[in-house]
């Protein structure tokens, strides 16, 4: 586990699928709090518990995506656009004055960019969330094959995109607390595009016969 430890607790709601639950590991890793949640909190329970046993911690709890939404000063959404309207609408309360990290993806067809009514995933949920709500995208094109492995170095940059500044930097600061280099995108319209690369990246994958295609942007220094 690292030296360093934050008071900053980050619920993931869906944590339990692959990108949750190697996100919860990495910044277990890095001393945050983590609440995984689920919709079936023995799930949630068991999950966290296994990611304590591997990392020797106890930073991480497991319940129903309510409770970690209401504890979570930031609440990562990382469930399937099947589920993204019926979640919103689950944690919608608890969510107000937080911030919202919109890690969906809209592709019903993994290998064909499917852009929805509302034009992207997180555009959808800010319009549903409403003003109190600081609604973030990131986090789309990142492998989660390669998440789980904490110690391998991710050669990968995340495309956060957002309409409030300070809340896209804060999202800044836990992508690089996941190992990775993150980008200002722009403002929240721009998910549209980040969005829509992950159905290039499944495509690519199953092409080159990869599994962690990832995005790089060049002539940059952060």
């Amino acid at each position: 586990m690292s030296d360093e430890s934050t008071s900053i607790t980050i619920a993931i709601i869906g944590g339990t699928g692959k990108e949750g639950s190697g996100l919860a590991r990495r910044w277990a890793k890095h001393g945050y709090h983590v609440f995984i949640g689920s919709r079936d909190r023995d799930r949630a329970v068991e999950t966290a518990s296994a990611i304590n046993d591997e990392l020797g911690s106890n930073v991480v709890v497991g319940g129903l995506n309510e409770d970690a939404a209401s504890v979570g000063d930031i609440v990562v959404l990382s469930v399937p656009y099947s589920a993204h309207r019926s979640t919103l609408e689950s944690i919608k309360q608890a969510v107000q004055g937080k911030i919202l990290v919109d890690v969906t993806v809209p592709t019903p067809f993994p290998q064909a960019v499917h852009i929805p009514a509302g034009l992207s995933a997180a555009q959808e949920a800010q319009a549903y969330l409403g003003e109190g709500v600081r609604v973030v995208s990131a986090f789309q094109n990142v492998s989660a094959s390669k998440l789980k492995n904490v110690d391998e170095a991710m050669d990968t940059d995340v495309l956060v995109c957002g309409d409030d500044a300070k809340a896209k930097d804060e999202v800044l600061a836990i992508v690089r607390s996941a190992g990775m280099r993150g980008l200002d995108a722009g403002p929240l319209a721009n998910s549209v595009a980040s969005e829509a690369l992950t159905a290039v990246l499944y495509y690519i994958n199953r092409k080159y016969k990869s599994k962690g295609a990832g995005v790089r942007i060049t002539g940059v220094n952060v």
